[in-house]
């Protein structure tokens, strides 16, 4: 009976490298979606079992060194970062054992420096250990351990002479007897130090040492890289630039990533936050339109590059996430069509809204609103509704409005409590009976305000009474008390919701009294102007109406006192903070200041 002959460790040496070259070759001619590189992945697993299954012999290191290297890149591919640190720790305390040397704890600060000192004596061995110190590096710069990556800068020192010293990729393709590797080690390398400066840049700049920042940037900008990694170099110079102090030169830097590499896209958004926080609001708009043009153009492989490792698996921080991130091109175009609307480019403001409740309906991009940041559809029909009102458009708005208070309506509850400590953030939907109440609050503060432009004052009457009855369901409980009607003095910042609550009071009151006025009907508007004025004492409209009464009524002492209050009183929110659908509208009836100053000036004269 005829036995199988075992095979000498020269002939398994010899079979397990025409193994490991068939991989290789094998990954370099597929396709490198993530499903090929897993059945990869694996057949490299089983031959490392099968090399680790034999003690470490020192003519199997070569071999076994770059096929664990292989692994590991594999590894960091699909993410399995763990993985290739569990492999790499395993391998190296396999080397130790080989070359006679005190095992040492794989967390102590010495691990690698112990490593290639046991391996000095043989150049072979050395250049592997130094690959695999690559991989630990990839590891580390992985899992954003900047602090253990600068501790091990004299070991990193090294591997540019000794890779550099590596066997180049075509040679080892021509000697069946060296294993081939998935990734050139020198290009590993350069990719490494640059992902590095990258890192350490954006996480100097998180810290507030912009200069010292820079001068990692400027030391990266130099590096052979991939044309994205460049950009990233002049967009994080801009963000320091732009913390400086020196905002041209930050958009110069902006500008630079941009023609560096066009997918650099959140070049253009950081522009965009510079030109909002200096206030130039026609070159936001500008860069704005860019923004979401560029971003509606056919998608691009991210991070296209030739490399095994693709960058955005080594550009893990937090900070850089954080720098590097896009809105939507839902939260832009958003974005934009609030900007217009407040920068009096209404008609275009308003094209903007309808494309994107046209694009959210059609769902073009597979994009959900909750997960954009975008608000909530009810309040997009109400910022589109506001507005087409500004447009002229009230016939529009009211179409709009109507399909909010259809949507909301039978799921508004008789009542709200809110408590005191319970905060609730009606842009965010943070409750929703909350919200809907407020939203068909404001559908029909805004029906008011079409019927207002449209002078009809009986159904703008009948439209803010309902607005005001709807809102007087909702009471505010304070810890220990009763529920009670919610007023001014308890608005605060925690209290959003109360913010929303009584300006659409105060404003659905004011201008209900302004209906009242134009029908003729000077007490029931002087009620209700107060009745705004003490909901909402912010309320211009509430103020100057309030005075045209009181001087109809002969009361001109009191409507002058009224009118001086008003243009002397303090804003306290923001204009640019507030929806635009809860803003005073600019259509309907209006007083001008200058006619009232002088009739007080004539006043004064008698």
């Amino acid at each position: 009976m005829s036995t199988k002959r075992q095979q000498s460790p020269s002939e398994l040496s010899d079979t397990w490298i025409q193994e490991n070259n068939e991989l290789v070759n094998k990954w370099q001619l597929q396709n490198r979606d993530q499903n090929h590189t897993r059945l990869l992945l694996s057949e490299f697993c089983k031959l490392i079992r099968k090399i680790q299954g034999l003690p470490p012999l020192e003519d199997h290191c070569q071999l076994e060194l770059s096929a664990v290297y292989n692994v590991c890149l594999l590894s960091i591919v699909l993410s399995e970062v763990s993985e290739a640190q569990t492999l790499l720790t395993q391998t190296m305390d396999r080397v130790l054992m080989l070359t006679g040397s005190d095992p040492v704890a794989f967390h102590s600060p010495v691990f690698w420096r112990t490593v290639l000192q046991s391996v000095e004596s043989s150049e072979t061995m050395k250049s592997c250990i130094q690959k695999l110190l690559c991989v630990q590096w990839a590891v580390w710069l992985a899992n954003c351990s900047l602090q253990t990556i600068e501790g091990h800068q004299e070991e990193f020192s090294s591997l540019s002479t000794g890779v550099d010293q590596d066997m180049p990729s075509i040679l080892r393709q021509t000697n069946s007897n060296i294993p081939l590797l998935v990734m050139e080690p020198r290009r590993f390398l350069e990719l490494l130090q640059i992902c590095t400066l990258i890192t350490k840049g954006a996480e100097k700049l998180n810290e507030g040492q912009s200069a010292k920042a820079i001068t990692d940037l400027q030391a990266a900008s130099s590096l052979p890289a991939p044309r994205i990694l460049v950009a990233y170099t002049h967009l994080l110079s801009g963000s320091c630039l732009a913390h400086s102090g020196r905002p041209q030169m930050a958009l110069q830097c902006y500008r630079t990533a941009l023609e560096t590499d066009s997918q650099c896209v959140c070049a253009l958004y950081q522009s965009v936050l510079l030109f909002r926080r200096l206030g130039n609001a026609e070159a936001e708009i500008q860069a704005l339109r860019l923004l979401h043009s560029t971003l509606m153009l056919p998608d691009k492989p991210v991070m296209s590059c030739d490399h095994v490792v693709s960058p955005s698996l080594l550009l893990r921080s937090q900070t850089l996430s954080s720098l590097l991130s896009v809105p939507s091109a839902f939260c832009v175009l958003h974005s934009l069509a609030q900007k217009c609307v407040l920068q009096s480019k209404v008609s275009e403001g308003v094209e903007h809204y309808l494309d994107l409740l046209a694009a959210l309906h059609s769902d073009q991009h597979g994009v959900c609103p909750e997960e954009s940041h975008l608000p909530r559809l009810p309040e997009l029909y109400l910022e589109a509704g506001a507005a087409l009102l500004m447009a002229q458009r009230p016939l529009d708005c009211l179409t709009l409005c109507d399909e909010v208070i259809t949507t909301t309506l039978d799921l508004l509850p008789e009542k709200v409590v809110l408590e005191d400590g319970e905060a609730a953030d009606v842009c965010t939907g943070g409750d929703d009976k909350v919200a809907m109440l407020l939203w068909t609050g404001a559908a029909y503060l805004l029906h008011g305000h079409s019927h207002c432009h449209q002078q009809d004052w009986k159904h703008a009457v009948i439209h803010y009474t309902r607005c005001i009855n709807l809102l007087v369901k909702m009471h505010f409980r304070e810890k220990g008390g009763r529920p009670q009607v919610p007023s001014a003095d308890m608005v605060n910042e925690q209290r959003a919701d109360l913010g929303v609550l009584q300006r659409l009071k105060g404003i659905s009151l004011a201008w209900r009294g302004i209906s009242f006025m134009q029908s003729d009907e000077p007490r029931n508007a002087l009620r209700d102007l107060q009745l705004g004025l003490q909901a909402f004492p912010e309320c211009v409209g509430a103020g100057l109406w309030c005075g045209e009464v009181l001087w109809k009524l002969g009361r001109r002492k009191e409507a002058a006192s009224c009118w001086e209050k008003t243009w002397s009183i303090t804003r306290h929110t923001p204009a640019d903070s507030i929806p635009v659908y809860l803003r005073e509208p600019q259509t309907g009836p209006t007083l001008d200041s200058a006619a009232l100053r002088l009739r007080i000036s004539e006043l004064d004269l008698t």
